[in-house]
C-alpha cells in the first residue's frame, strides 16, 4: 500500500526507512526506496538517486528528494524553468515574431493580385480552419511539455524527433538571409540622415544615362528605358547588382552591407544572450514602435492626392479570381506563413509560460492582431501607390508592380522621397522596418537556443552566453554569400524554395505526429489539465483533419507547380531551382534519418520497435497544487 498523495501525514511521524511528506511534497529516504511497478503490485527496492521520480501505478509520481527526514532535513530545491516576467513580455514577443516585413509587402502584394477585396474570402477561411488551429497547437504543446522543438517529441513521439533537428537548420537558413534584408534596411536609415534624400536625383556617380526623375519640376518623359533615381539607388548603390552577372558569379562582398549585418547582429545577441527576461522587454519597443509608425504614415498616406486610387485598387473584388485554385493556395501560404508555426519559436516561447496561462486566449488575441496588422498595412502601401500613379499620370496597376523587397525599397522609399517633410519620414520608416525584422530574428533565433539548450542541458546549459556568441558567428558566416553584389540573388532564391516547401513538410508531420499518434484526445486531455475545459468539436476537427488537409493541399500545389524567378533583368536558370529543393531538402532528410536511426537502436522485433519508438519516453511534469507530478 502506499500513502495517498492528498494525505496530511505529519512529518514527525517519519521514522528511518520510510517514505514521508513534507511541505506539499514527497521525501524519500535514500536508503530505503520503494517504487511500485504494474506488475502484480509487487515492491521492489531501488537506489535511491537525487531526482529520481518514484513511478506510482496511477501515471504520475511525486518529486523526490535524498535528504532523509530527520531533524536536519531539507528539502531539495526544484530547479524551475525560467519564466516570463510579465504576461505582456510574452505577447508583445509572439505578435513580434508573428508580424513581420511580410505583413508589410507580401500581403498587400498577394492581396490586390488575388482579386482585392474577394481575396479576404479565402484568406477568412484558410485563417479559421488552417492558421489559427495550427498555432493554438504549438502553443499548448509548448506551453504543456515546457520543453523546446527538439527534446519536446520524447515526451510526444520519440521516432519524430527529427522534426526538431530539421527545425533548428531552417531556422539557421532564414537566419542567413532575413537579416541581409534588415541590413538594406539599415543602410536606407543611415542614407536618410541628409537635408537631401540620396535617391531622389539623378546627379550622382552610381546614376546612368537612363535615369528620369518625373518629380523634379522640369518636363520629364518617362519611356520604356527609363529608371526612376530610387530604383537606381538600390540596384546601383545599395546591392550592386550591375557588379553581378547572377548567381554563378555573385562577386565581391559589400564591405558596407557586411557593416550594417555586423552591427545587426550585435543587437540581436545582446537582446537575447540572457534569455527571455531580457528579450521580453526589448520588445517592448521592437514589437510596438511599428504600430506607431504604420499609424502615421497611414494618416500621411490618407491626405495624399491620388490616395483614394490606390485604396480602390487594393480592395476592389474581383468574384471571379475566387474560382482559381491558385488564389486559395495564396490565401493559405499567406496566413501560414505570417501567423508562423513549424520555426520552432511558438514552442520555444510558450514553454517559458506559466503552467495555467490560457494559451487559447493568447492564440486568438496574437492571431488576430497579426491578420489585422497586414489588412492596415495594404492602405498604408497602397495610399501612397495612389499618390505615385498620380503623380506619374499612370494607372495604379503599373506602379504596383514591384514585388517583395522592391516595394519598399524603390516604390515607398521613392514616394517618401517626394513628400513634404521627407527627410523625417523616410528615418521612421526604415526604423520600422528594422524594429519589424529584429523582433522576428530575436525569435528565430530562440527556437534554436531553446530547442539545443534544452536537448543538451549539461553541456549548454549554464554556458547560454557562450552559445548566443557561438549562434550568432554562425549566422553571420553564413550569411557572407548573401552580402555579395549578386547577393540578392541568393536571398530570392532561399526565400522561395530553401525555407517554403520544408517548413510545410515540417508542420504537416508535426499535426499528423500529434494528432495521429500522440493522440488528440490525450492532446485535448493536456489541455484541460491547463485551462480547465477541453478544447471543442471545431478544433478537434481541425487538427485531426482539415489542418494537415491544409497543409498537404498547400504542399502539394508548390511542387507541382514551382515558381518561375526572376528578379530585377535576371531569370534564374533550371538548375537554381535544383539547388533551391535541394537545399530545402537538406533540413527535412533529418526526419527519415532519425526515424531510421531510432529503429536501429531501439531492442525488440520490428513490432516491439516500432510501438517503442511511438510510445512517449520521457515523463513531463505538471503542477498539481504544492506537487509536482509526472504525466505519463
Amino acid at each position: 500500500e502506499t500513502e495517498p498523495l492528498t494525505s496530511k501525514k505529519d512529518v514527525s511521524d517519519c521514522s528511518k526507512g520510510e517514505d514521508c511528506k513534507e511541505n506539499g511534497l514527497l521525501v524519500r529516504n535514500p536508503k530505503s526506496a520503494l517504487r511500485l511497478v504494474e506488475d502484480g503490485n509487487k515492491v521492489h527496492p531501488s537506489q535511491g538517486d537525487k531526482g529520481e521520480a518514484a513511478q506510482i501505478s496511477n501515471g504520475f509520481s511525486g518529486v523526490q528528494s535524498s535528504v532523509p527526514c530527520n531533524g536536519e532535513q531539507q528539502l531539495m530545491e526544484l530547479e524551475d524553468r525560467e519564466t516570463w516576467s510579465k504576461k505582456i513580455d510574452f505577447l508583445l514577443s509572439v505578435i513580434g515574431y508573428a508580424v513581420d516585413l511580410g505583413n508589410v509587402w507580401r500581403f498587400p502584394y498577394i492581396c490586390y493580385q488575388n482579386g482585392g477585396g474577394a481575396f479576404l474570402i479565402p484568406y477568412t477561411i484558410m485563417a479559421l480552419f488552417g492558421g489559427i488551429p495550427l498555432f493554438y497547437m504549438e502553443l499548448a504543446l509548448g506551453q504543456y511539455h515546457r520543453n523546446g522543438c527538439i527534446s519536446i517529441w520524447r515526451k510526444i513521439c520519440p521516432i519524430f524527433k527529427g522534426i526538431g533537428f530539421a527545425i533548428c537548420i531552417i531556422d539557421l537558413y532564414v537566419a542567413s538571409y532575413y537579416n541581409t534584408i534588415m541590413a538594406w534596411a539599415f543602410y536606407y536609415l543611415i542614407s536618410s540622415f541628409t537635408a537631401e534624400l540620396p535617391w531622389t536625383s539623378c546627379t550622382n556617380p552610381w546614376n546612368t544615362g537612363n535615369c528620369t526623375n518625373y518629380f523634379s519640376k522640369d518636363n520629364v518623359s518617362w519611356s520604356l528605358h527609363s529608371i526612376s533615381p530610387a530604383e537606381e539607388f538600390y540596384t546601383r548603390q545599395v546591392l550592386q547588382v550591375h557588379r553581378s552577372n547572377g548567381l554563378d558569379d555573385l562577386g565581391g562582398i559589400s564591405w558596407q552591407l557586411t557593416l550594417c549585418l555586423l552591427l545587426i547582429f550585435t543587437i540581436v545577441y545582446f537582446s537575447i544572450w540572457k534569455g527571455v527576461k531580457t528579450s521580453g522587454k526589448v520588445v517592448w519597443v521592437t514589437a510596438t514602435f511599428p504600430y506607431i509608425i504604420l499609424f502615421i504614415l497611414l494618416v500621411r498616406g490618407a491626405t495624399l492626392p491620388g490616395a483614394w486610387r490606390g485604396v480602390l485598387y487594393y480592395l476592389k473584388p474581383n468574384w471571379q479570381k475566387l474560382l482559381a485554385t491558385e488564389v486559395w493556395v495564396d490565401a493559405a501560404a499567406q496566413i501560414f506563413f505570417s501567423l508562423g508555426p513549424g520555426f520552432g519559436v511558438l514552442l520555444a516561447y510558450s514553454s517559458y509560460n506559466k503552467f495555467h496561462n490560457n494559451c487559447y486566449q493568447d492564440a486568438l488575441i496574437t492571431s488576430t492582431v497579426n491578420c489585422l496588422t497586414s489588412f492596415v498595412s495594404g492602405f498604408v502601401i497602397f495610399t501612397v501607390l495612389g499618390y505615385m500613379a498620380e503623380m506619374r499620370n499612370e494607372d495604379v496597376s503599373e506602379v504596383a508592380k514591384d514585388t517583395g523587397p522592391s516595394l519598399l525599397f524603390i516604390t515607398y522609399a521613392e514616394a517618401i522621397a517626394n513628400m513634404p517633410a521627407s527627410t523625417f519620414f523616410a528615418i521612421i520608416f526604415f526604423l520600422m522596418l528594422l524594429t519589424l525584422g529584429l523582433d522576428s530574428t530575436f525569435a528565430g533565433l530562440e527556437g534554436v537556443i531553446t530547442g539545443v539548450l534544452d536537448e543538451f542541458p549539461h553541456v549548454w546549459g549554464k554556458r547560454r552566453e557562450l552559445f548566443v556568441l557561438g549562434l550568432t558567428i554562425v549566422c553571420f558566416l553564413g550569411s557572407l554569400a548573401t552580402l555579395t553584389f549578386g547577393g540578392a540573388y541568393v536571398v530570392k532564391l532561399f526565400e522561395e524554395y530553401a525555407t517554403g516547401p520544408a517548413v510545410l513538410t515540417v508542420v504537416f508531420l508535426e499535426a499528423v505526429a500529434v494528432s495521429w499518434f500522440y493522440g488528440i484526445t490525450q492532446f485535448c486531455n493536456d489541455v484541460k489539465e491547463m485551462l480547465g475545459s477541453a478544447p471543442g468539436w471545431y478544433w478537434r476537427v481541425c487538427w485531426v483533419a482539415i489542418s494537415p488537409l491544409f497543409l498537404l493541399f498547400v504542399t502539394c500545389s508548390f511542387l507541382s507547380n514551382p515558381p518561375e524567378l526572376r528578379l530585377f533583368d535576371y531569370d534564374y536558370p533550371y538548375w537554381t531551382t535544383v539547388v533551391g529543393y535541394c537545399i530545402g531538402t537538406s533540413s527535412i532528410i533529418f526526419i527519415p534519418i532519425y526515424m531510421v536511426y531510432r529503429l536501429v537502436i531501439t531492442p525488440g522485433t520490428l513490432k516491439e520497435r516500432i510501438l517503442k519508438s511511438i510510445t512517449p519516453e520521457t515523463a513531463t511534469e505538471i503542477p498539481f497544487g504544492d506537487i509536482r507530478m509526472n504525466a505519463v
